[in-house]
C-alpha cells in the first residue's frame, strides 16, 4: 500500500463513522457492510490484495467497535500483560518478556475513547473526578486504570490477560508449576475443606492456581465468589454465585466494598467463600468466615513468603479495626489452614515454592509447620514434601487417610 497508510485508515474510519446512523444501534454486520463498501471505493496508487483489504478492514471495524489498535494484543495468545503508559507508549509482556510496542494511539483522545469504551462496558466510571478505575473486558482481561491529575504523562492502563483455559492442577503440574505429590495433596485438601490463603508476588500465579484449587470443591457445594473485577471462571459448580464490588458513581450509585459482599454473602447459607483478593481491612471479614462454619474457604494475598503472608494479614485486619495483635493473630491460626505460596523466577517461570499449615500458637506468636518446601535448582525450583499435617480432623472427617498426608 501507498506510504500513507496510516492517513488511509483515519480517513475511512471518520467516513464510517459519519455513514453510521448515530440515532439508532447499528448492528455489526451492517458496520463491517459499510466498512467494505469504503475500503472497495478506495482510489489508490495500486489495488489492493485481498489480504491488504482485509486487514484494513478489521483495523477500522476494531477501532469502531472493539479496542482499536489494542484488540491485536488482546488476540494474541503469547501476550499476557499491556502496559500502556500514554497514548504513544506502550510495552507488552510477550512469553514472559516485557518489550517496547511499535504501535501506538493516534492522540491522547483516542487512547480516552477506548477508556471509555472499557468503563462503560462495565458500568464503571473513571474521570478528572474519579481518576483511578479497575474494570474487566468481556473476555476476562483484568483493566487498571489511572487519569491525569495523578498519572502525570497521560493516562495509565494496564491489562491482565488470563490464558484462553483454565489450568487444572493437572495442567500446572505439566508446567512444572508443582508437583503431582503436592498436587495431590491440595486437591484432597480443598476437597476436605481447609481453608487455604494463597500467596505471591505480582503475575506469580496466584489467580491461575486459584482457578484451580476452586475446580476441586466439590460440585454439590454452595459457592459464592467475591472479586473487585471478576475474573475467576469456575466450572462444575451449579450453586454458584459471583458478587463484584462496585465504585460510587456521579448519579448517586453508593459504592460496594468487598467488605459489603462479604457481610451479605454470609447470608446467603454459602458453603464456601471464595475471596480473589484480600487487600485491605476485609482480611477481618475473611477470617471471620473461616471461623464460623465456612470451611473450605479460599482467597489470595500479596506476599514475599508464606510468614510475610501472616503479617500482611494481621496489616489488613489493623486498617479497619483496633483490635490487639495478640486477638488477631489468634484468630488467623484458628481461621486459616494452609498458606500456599508462589514465586515467579528469573526464568519466567511460575513455582509453588511453599506449602506451610498453621498450627496454633506459641505465646504470642502464630506456630507454622512447612509440609511442602524445596530448593532452587539451576535457574528453577525443586518442591519436596517435608512434612506431614498436625492437624487432621477435616481430612480424617473427609474420609481421608492418615497415611496419606
Amino acid at each position: 500500500m501507498t506510504d500513507n497508510r496510516e492517513e488511509i485508515r483515519k480517513n475511512l474510519i471518520a467516513e464510517v463513522r459519519f455513514k453510521i446512523d448515530s440515532d439508532r444501534d447499528v448492528p455489526d454486520d451492517e458496520i463491517k457492510r459499510i466498512i467494505a463498501r469504503e475500503v472497495a471505493g478506495l482510489r489508490l496508487d495500486r489495488r489492493l490484495s485481498l489480504q491488504e483489504r482485509e486487514r484494513l478492514s478489521k483495523e477500522v471495524y476494531d477501532a469502531i467497535r472493539k479496542m482499536d489498535i489494542l484488540q491485536d494484543m488482546l488476540e494474541d495468545s503469547d501476550i499476557t500483560e499491556i502496559m500502556i503508559n500514554g497514548y504513544d507508549n506502550i510495552f507488552v509482556e510477550r512469553c514472559g518478556k516485557v518489550e517496547k510496542s511499535e504501535v501506538r494511539f493516534d492522540s491522547e483522545s483516542k487512547l480516552e475513547d477506548v477508556i471509555q469504551k472499557i468503563v462503560a462496558g462495565c458500568n464503571r466510571t473513571v474521570n478528572g473526578r474519579n481518576p483511578i478505575a479497575d474494570a474487566r473486558l468481556s473476555g476476562g482481561e483484568r483493566v487498571n486504570i489511572v487519569l491525569s491529575p495523578p498519572a502525570l504523562d497521560g493516562a495509565v492502563i494496564t491489562i491482565r490477560r488470563f490464558p484462553d483455559e483454565v489450568y487444572s492442577l493437572d495442567d500446572l503440574v505439566a508446567k512444572e508449576t508443582l508437583t503431582s505429590e503436592a498436587a495431590e495433596f491440595l486437591r484432597k485438601a480443598v476437597y476436605y475443606g481447609y481453608n487455604i490463603y494463597i500467596s505471591g508476588g505480582t503475575s506469580s500465579g496466584k489467580t491461575t492456581l486459584l482457578n484451580a484449587l476452586a475446580a476441586c470443591i466439590p460440585a454439590d457445594s454452595r459457592v459464592i465468589t467475591i472479586e473487585d473485577s471478576a475474573e475467576l471462571r469456575i466450572k462444575g459448580i451449579p450453586n454458584l454465585v459471583r458478587l463484584e464490588t462496585r465504585n460510587s458513581t456521579a448519579d448517586g450509585c453508593n459504592e460496594i466494598t468487598i467488605r459489603d459482599l462479604i457481610k451479605s454473602a454470609l447470608r446467603m447459607r454459602p458453603d464456601r467463600i471464595i475471596v480473589g483478593e484480600t487487600r485491605g481491612a476485609e482480611a477481618l471479614d475473611m477470617l471471620q468466615a473461616m471461623n464460623t462454619g465456612h470451611d473450605g474457604s479460599l482467597s489470595t494475598g500479596h506476599a514475599n513468603s508464606a510468614s510475610d503472608m501472616l503479617l500482611r494479614i494481621e496489616t489488613m485486619v489493623l486498617m479497619g479495626s483496633d483490635l490487639p495483635i495478640g486477638a488477631i493473630r489468634r484468630q488467623i491460626a484458628s481461621g486459616v489452614d494452609l498458606i500456599v505460596h508462589l514465586d515467579r523466577l528469573r526464568n519466567h517461570k511460575r513455582y509453588v515454592t511453599q506449602i506451610v499449615e498453621l498450627c496454633g500458637m506459641n505465646g504470642e506468636d502464630i506456630v507454622l509447620k512447612e509440609i511442602f518446601g524445596g530448593e532452587f535448582d539451576g535457574g528453577g525450583f525443586r518442591l519436596i514434601k517435608t512434612g506431614k499435617l498436625s492437624d487432621t480432623r477435616k481430612w480424617i472427617a473427609g474420609g481421608g487417610e492418615e497415611d496419606e498426608l
